[in-house]
């Protein structure tokens, strides 16, 4: 590097650059020898971990008494003799007529001839009742209570 007489000798090298203070404590220049210096900041960001507060978090279980309502039904039967009396040549069977059950009853009768003798009937009729009956009951129920603290209460413990 060749150095020009006119030069101040704080001058440095072509491969460094001036700081600003050197650079404006420096002796005027002309156009073609002035340095202007460069800056540039740069940001660095660090993150930390900082705890604000805390949250408990319980269950309760609750007992409530209620009523719990169901309808029962109860089958029973009406059973009614009807007498019929009649000369049949065949046993009728089981049948069913308007929701009733016929069963028919027959019986041999020793007369000079042997004949089949309808004697009754017997009518089964179906029916079913309903009942509304109320039973006391225990039911659990759990809820769930939070509780947050303030972060200041954090640094009274320890």
């Amino acid at each position: 590097m060749t150095m020009h007489p006119d030069k101040d000798a704080h001058m440095p090298d072509a491969g460094t650059v001036p700081v600003l203070e050197e650079a404006v404590h420096s002796n005027p220049r002309t156009l073609t020898e002035e340095v202007i210096p460069i800056a540039e900041e740069i940001v660095q960001l660090n993150k930390r971990e900082t705890v604000t507060g805390t949250v408990r978090v319980q269950t309760v279980t609750d007992t409530v008494e209620e009523i719990a309502k169901a309808s029962l039904q109860k089958g029973a039967v009406d059973v009614t003799r009807v007498p019929i009396d009649r000369v049949v040549d065949v046993a009728p069977s089981v049948r069913t007529e308007d929701g009733v059950v016929i069963v028919p009853v027959v019986e041999e009768v020793l007369v000079t001839e042997k004949r089949l003798v309808l004697k009754e009937e017997v009518h089964i009729r179906r029916r079913v009742d309903t009942e509304e009956v109320e039973v006391p009951i225990t039911l659990r129920k759990q809820r769930a209570v939070v509780e947050r603290t303030d972060p200041g209460a954090l640094e009274g413990e320890g």
